[in-house]
């Protein structure tokens, strides 16, 4: 299992940023379908306190439910892309 886990929804272009970046970087992740009702959508709310979509959980880094795209997309580039130590 990897240590990046993302929350996503089919056919939302938010996720879909955060994917490409993944890919760019190329990361392992295990996606994580979400309901498309946000009602139904306990387990990431459970996860970040919310139930919008991307979220990601990063175990190894002690991210434990980061959304909105552009964070974790800045995020990814910090952590695991040219930004990285």
């Amino acid at each position: 299992m990897s240590d990046l886990v993302l929350y996503e929804l089919s056919g939302c272009p938010y996720c879909a940023k955060v994917v490409t970046k993944l890919e760019e970087l190329d990361l392992e992740y295990e996606s994580v379908k979400v309901p498309s009702s946000h009602s139904e959508r306990t387990e990431v709310e459970a996860v970040s306190g919310q139930t919008g979509v991307p979220v990601l959980v990063d175990e190894a880094n002690g991210v434990e439910g980061m959304p909105e795209s552009d964070d974790i997309v800045a995020y990814l580039d910090e952590t695991y892309g040219d930004g990285a130590a």
